[in-house]
């Protein structure tokens, strides 16, 4: 699979089976995050793998109840940063798109590997990181999804989340989303 076919191919699935999570799997994902680019080199990511079944029960328990679906999970990759970690140029913190882009990587390489990885946002930041384990100081940015797409539709799903399952969601017009020269 090629680049092109991997960022047409990714979809942000909520029904998932099960998958083996293996210690090769995690050091592939931790491979393709690390030789994202970052500003100055800084690599101001980090990442924990949830795979261990009490420590992923115990992270449901801080999930909004709109990623009930999650529950699925054979994995959850908490990602965090801080902003001292990367470049701050005047009011510009990159850590979060540097951040984004080894995501993305990572997110890229489940796909290709048959995989859903699906970041989520809605969570208890201050609660998962304690339950990870992560300091105070850092920020948990997002927590990625991490399974096989199931044909079977997950029950907890809304409806317009059923919906998405069978269809990429609609996307904004190329006119409404870049501009040449100069945005008018």
């Amino acid at each position: 699979m090629n680049v092109k076919e991997a960022i047409e191919k990714r979809r942000a699935y909520r029904s998932l089976d099960p998958i083996d999570i293996t210690i090769d799997l995690i050091e592939d994902f931790a491979k393709v995050a690390r030789i994202t680019p970052s500003c100055g080199n800084n690599q101001p990511w980090r990442f924990v793998f949830v795979y261990d079944k009490e420590v992923l029960k115990e992270l449901f328990t801080v999930l909004s109840e709109g990623n009930k679906w999650a529950e699925k999970a054979s994995m959850i990759i908490g990602v965090f940063s801080k902003p001292e970690s990367d470049c701050m140029v005047g009011e510009r913190n990159y850590y979060l798109f540097d951040t984004g882009m080894a995501c993305a990587f990572l997110i890229l390489r489940a796909t290709e590997l048959g995989l859903v990885a699906h970041p989520i946002a809605g969570f208890k930041e201050s609660l998962a990181k304690e339950i990870l384990g992560i300091p105070k100081e850092m920020r948990l940015i997002t927590l990625i999804i991490v399974g096989k797409h199931s044909e079977v539709l997950n029950p907890v799903l809304s409806d317009s989340m059923k919906l998405g399952e069978k269809q990429r969601p609609p996307r904004k017009s190329i006119n409404e989303i870049i501009y040449m020269d100069k945005v008018k």
